[in-house]
């Protein structure tokens, strides 16, 4: 049986003797499993019904239907160059396009028997171990041709690196869900932020009325949400995207009272998923692995004193306890260089399950700072992930300890990427940096995050609630690894002694990338036109080190959000290939100077498959515009 009699055979069936509505026509579709777009099917139809008949079609009339929404030149075109008589595909055939197009060196008889079993609809090809042509359109519209990698789609690296080693997820100012002044805090940021894949969370935390902390951008008048609320949706979504470990970033501007009310509620909301204790039993030199710190939350914060006196305060008795971290005072600050002195704890001295009680020394007074008091209880929660003011380099490389790490707001460290790019990544190999958009950016907007990851930083934080760009970047930046919010960095980015600086990368040797455009199907209309009357073109961009950063675009295709096809070829020198990221951007041309975003999809370099495949496309809203996809042809080389 032909795919024509085959296809004939079905639609029949539906018509009987009569004719069928748009509603019908659609469902037929479906039954075919052709994918479309209804705006698009709706102007087919009305285009092809013919006057007088009311809204409905003939057999013949839904046969042109079927080949304007469903027949695709292009494939056909690539399944005629494997097929001897242009009807089908035997299992040499395909094993030869899989080879030699697809790059699956290692096809064979079982590798094709499997893709006609899982793709060809007709029973009598799939009997004789062939593939019509039908089956060739319904494999390469599946996953297993689209651009991305389906090895990527699960964790497949290394997860038992130290924590400074990878790439983390982060968002900044999770609670907003506005602009940075007047818009609404709400619960849902947290929720949204943790579905998407994000490890690293940001609280603003100040005092709320009854001794109840709440979060909310302080001295705006953006709305307020109580800081146990917002830890009880953490509890609930934590590790339902990923099993890997979330971080806190406090941002503290509380009470010692209702610091000590925010550590109780993080140990007893958390319970046993909070981090209170370093891993294993001896102290350690070197941050855990996200592997070993899996369904755990940790707290940033800044801390009174060092990591090694928490684990020896356990074994003191209060007032040695204090002393100590009276010596202390001074050596630790906070992000704002302000100087940070412990509040003497009440009794007893940590609200912890397993701590001991203790009573402080009587008549002992209240120790006085110039601007912050740190309840003891809320510092002692500070393990790992210990927040100190980021001086220069040098400091950081003589005192900085392994679990210590720095934020730096995006200005400075712009500047000194572009001015000590190397010792910014040395930097970043040794200690977890994170960076926070510059505060002059009250409508949420973000900066550009490529630039960061250029230096190593592994938590750059952006503001999730706003789409565009920057956050299309950080969406495939993470795409990899299963998603999971972790990305484990190159090696040049996780050697303390590498040579690298993204400034200057003449040395490294390039890799040459080859994209052609071939075509688009059913694209998203544009709402400048009715219909499938779009003026598509495609834009190319690749975000890297500076000197990878290129732009290119197709032509305009006139009129059809149909079936545009380009064939046009573009070639790029990639220099680091392994921090790459390539965007596509399908865009509108309503006036010369004035192009309309319809679409888009991002990924890293090092994520693309080789071949004929397509790509799904995105709106600014990450929603996926299925069935729109665009097709093209990659090749890549060194």
């Amino acid at each position: 049986m032909s795919s024509f009699t085959w296809i004939l055979s079905i639609i029949q069936d539906e018509f009987g003797s009569g004719r069928i509505n748009l509603d019908r026509t659609a469902k037929l579709l479906l039954k075919l499993c052709i994918p479309f777009d209804v705006a698009h099917v709706e102007y087919v139809f009305k285009k092809t019904a013919r006057e007088g008949k009311r809204g409905t079609i003939s057999v013949e009339e839904f046969r042109t239907i079927y080949r304007t929404v469903a027949h695709r030149t292009d494939v056909h075109e690539i399944f005629c160059c494997y097929s001897p008589n242009r009807k089908i595909l035997e299992a040499a055939n395909l094993i030869e396009f899989l080879r030699k197009e697809q790059c699956e060196m290692d096809a064979d008889e079982t590798r094709a028997s499997q893709l006609i079993a899982k793709y060809e609809p007709i029973e009598e090809a799939k009997n004789k171990n062939e593939m019509s042509f039908e089956g060739f359109l319904r494999y390469m519209n599946s996953y297993e041709c689209e651009l991305y990698r389906k090895e990527h789609r699960r964790i497949y690296q290394n997860m038992n690196y130290p924590l400074r080693d990878y790439f983390i997820s982060s968002s900044h100012n999770t609670y907003l869900i506005s602009d940075q002044l007047l818009g609404p805090s709400n619960l849902w940021g947290y929720s949204s932020a943790l579905m998407k894949g994000c490890r690293c969370l940001e609280i603003d935390c100040w005092d709320g009325g009854n001794n109840e902390p709440i979060v909310y951008h302080g001295h705006t008048l953006t709305s307020k949400i109580l800081f146990k609320t917002v830890i009880d949706v953490i509890e609930k979504y934590a590790f339902v995207a990923s099993d890997y470990p979330v971080v806190l970033s406090l941002e503290n501007h509380c009470s010692p009272k209702q610091q000590e009310k925010m550590a109780d509620y993080l140990e007893t909301i958390l319970g046993e998923k909070l981090l209170t204790t370093i891993v294993g039993d001896m102290f350690p030199t070197d941050l855990p692995s996200p592997e070993l710190l899996k369904f755990k939350v940790l707290v940033k914060n800044k801390k009174a004193g060092t990591l090694e006196r928490t684990v020896q305060r356990r074994g003191l008795d209060s007032h040695g306890a204090i002393e100590e971290l009276e010596e202390e005072v001074g050596q630790s600050e906070d992000d704002d260089g302000e100087e940070i002195r412990p509040e003497p704890p009440k009794s007893p001295l940590l609200k912890r399950k397993n701590a001991i009680k203790r009573s402080p020394p009587p008549n002992r007074k209240k120790l006085k700072i110039k601007k912050v008091k740190l309840a003891m209880e809320l510092s002692e929660l500070v393990i790992f992930t210990k927040a100190v003011k980021f001086k220069n380099f040098e400091q950081s490389r003589e005192k900085q300890k392994f679990y210590e790490m720095n934020s730096i707001g995006e200005v400075k460290a712009r500047k000194l990427a572009k001015q000590s790019g190397n010792e910014f990544v040395r930097h970043t190999a040794r200690f977890i940096t994170r960076i926070y958009p510059k505060g002059t950016r009250a409508t949420s907007s973000n900066y550009n995050p490529q630039e960061f990851w250029n230096v190593g930083c592994q938590m750059v934080a952006l503001n999730f609630q706003t789409p565009g760009l920057q956050m299309e970047l950080h969406a495939g930046r993470f795409l990899d690894n299963g998603g999971c919010g972790y990305i484990l960095k190159p090696e040049f980015l996780r050697d303390p002694n590498t040579t690298f600086n993204p400034n200057n990368v003449t040395d490294c040797p390039p890799l040459t990338l080859s994209i052609r455009i071939i075509c688009g199907y059913q694209l998203p209309p544009s709402q400048h036109s009715k219909g499938n009357k779009a003026d598509p073109l495609v834009q190319i961009e690749l975000f890297g080190v500076p000197e990878d950063q290129i732009k290119q675009q197709t032509c305009v295709i006139k009129r059809n959000a149909m079936c545009p096809r380009w064939n046009e070829t573009f070639t790029f020198t990639v220099h680091v290939p392994e921090v790459a990221l390539i965007r596509f951007t399908l865009k509108d041309q309503v006036m010369l100077a004035a192009n309309d975003f319809l679409g888009q999809y991002t990924l890293p370099l090092m994520c693309m498959n080789k071949g004929y495949r397509h790509i799904p496309l995105y709106s600014r809203e990450s929603e996926r515009l299925d069935p729109a996809t665009l097709f093209m042809y990659i090749w890549y080389y060194k």
